[in-house]
């Protein structure tokens, strides 16, 4: 095998009150990338997209990710990697575990390692050090796994998939930077007891939630109380939007990972594109520049085409 070529999805994470332990992988957007064998030993990285990431295998998660790998396999076969990004960076749907992610698998396969997905997402750890200077995998885990996972533990990566009702994601991602590393650096370091729990209460009840396909539930437990309230005042027309969408009959939901992207959970696709329209018209009148997407949840997360 001399090519691999692989779809890999968008993520959602945190998902409100599951901080660093919830995500969820997208049907919609998605990154392609290819990994071809060439002659030498470089990691050589392509982009066709207009983003002008870098291009140093050091300095690119991709090539972080598959040095990794050639280091554990004890290879210096070089390699192509070219990445066709849909998923923009730093809009808080998981650009950077795409690329992580997708070339952990991709590489898997044309080196045929047989790496499970648990080590697979360790692997695209270390793409996520050099994108935000911490090792974390609320996105990684979704967008290998696919599907709905728990994090229980980060340092032993005890991944628990999760069975989820049928739902429809509407994201609304406002032209606008926020840096993780400084959403991060404005959490809360102490939380009171009381605000703890509340916390504790809303991600249990979500958990309970998708896995009994209790929509009520799901609705009641998709609330924050630890990050929303220092980081929504970031993100322009977050209230509005979040009015507007559970008027027209969404479930709940809140900011994608640190932000600047905006998601909302609805029972139906009808439901999920009225809320859709809500989100446009929120973001036209405040004249930001936007996208929004409408997706089903991904039950594969990288797949090899």
């Amino acid at each position: 095998m001399n090519s691999v070529t692989v779809h890999t999805p968008a993520t959602l994470s945190n998902l409100c009150s599951g901080f660093d332990i919830l995500g969820m992988a997208l049907e919609q957007p998605y990154d392609v990338i290819t990994i071809n064998k060439i002659e030498g030993k470089d990691i050589v990285i392509k982009h066709l997209d207009n983003y002008g990431l870098s291009t140093d295998p050091k300095q690119n998660i991709a090539g972080v990710v598959m040095e990794a790998m050639r280091k554990n396999l004890q290879t210096e076969q070089g390699f192509e990697i070219i990445i066709d990004k849909k998923i923009k960076p730093g809009s808080g749907i998981g650009s950077s575990a795409a690329s992580a992610a997708g070339v952990a698998v991709a590489a898997n396969e044309i080196l045929q390692a047989n790496f499970n997905k648990q080590q697979l997402v360790q692997f695209a750890m270390e793409g996520e050090v050099l994108a935000s200077g911490s090792k974390h995998a609320d996105n990684l885990a979704p967008c290998i796994y696919g599907g709905l996972v728990l994090i229980r533990d980060t340092p032993t990566l005890d991944i628990i998939p999760l069975n989820t009702p049928e739902l429809f994601i509407t994201i609304v991602h406002p032209q606008i930077e926020i840096k993780t590393s400084y959403a991060r650096s404005i959490l809360p370091k102490d939380l009171p007891l009381k605000t703890a729990i509340t916390q504790w209460a809303n991600v249990a009840g979500l958990v309970t939630g998708f896995i009994q396909h209790d929509y009520s539930l799901i609705s009641r437990s998709l609330k924050d109380v630890v990050a929303e309230p220092v980081r929504s005042p970031l993100i322009p027309g977050f209230d509005e939007v979040r009015e507007r969408s559970m008027q027209v009959g969404a479930l709940g939901g809140g900011i994608s990972g640190s932000g600047p992207s905006l998601f909302m959970l609805s029972r139906t696709a009808e439901i999920a594109n009225e809320v859709e329209k809500e989100m446009r018209l929120v973001y036209v009148k405040l004249g930001i520049e936007f996208k929004t997407y409408v997706s089903t949840i991904a039950e594969q997360g990288v797949r090899i085409v």
